[in-house]
């Protein structure tokens, strides 16, 4: 579900230890909206590992969202689809990161979770940070990108 982890972070604040579970009008809202989305689930495209792939990524205080794409002719009609979508909740140590850091741990995190999707594939990826844009850019990854890996 598209943006999962944003939408859920109210009802994900009640799993804090020192929180008190009460149903608050926003935590009501949050999960009306969940069950909504859940109910109404997009077209999932099941992946063709012949066609490319792109993947979007993207990154803001609440959570990390990935969603791998294709293009395929359905109806004969090129269509655009996802073939899933992950995301989680930020740690609280990565709160302190910065946009930009927070787009590339966006990234490293959508590859190893989805490398059974790109792993061998032509893949693009699709983003609206400009410093992960000119990170794909270069010839080799420096050992901070990279974590030493």
């Amino acid at each position: 579900m598209k943006d999962f982890s944003s939408i859920a972070r109210p009802l994900y604040k009640l799993c804090d230890k020192e929180t008190v579970f009460e149903m608050t009008v926003d935590r009501v809202k949050t999960f009306e909206s969940l069950r909504q989305a859940l109910t109404t689930a997009p077209l999932l495209l099941m992946p063709s590992f012949k066609l490319p792939f792109k993947l979007y990524i993207d990154a803001s205080g609440d959570g990390l969202g990935a969603e791998p794409h294709q293009v395929k002719n359905i109806n004969d009609k090129p269509v655009e689809g996802p073939i899933c979508f992950i995301s989680r909740q930020i740690k609280p140590t990565e709160a302190r990161y910065g946009a930009s850091q927070m787009d590339c741990l966006c990234l490293f995190w959508a590859l190893e979770k989805l490398n059974y999707f790109l792993e061998g594939c032509v893949f693009g990826v699709i983003t609206d940070c400009t410093t992960v844009k000119s990170l794909l850019n270069m010839k080799t990854l420096t050992e901070i990108c990279s974590d030493g890996k």
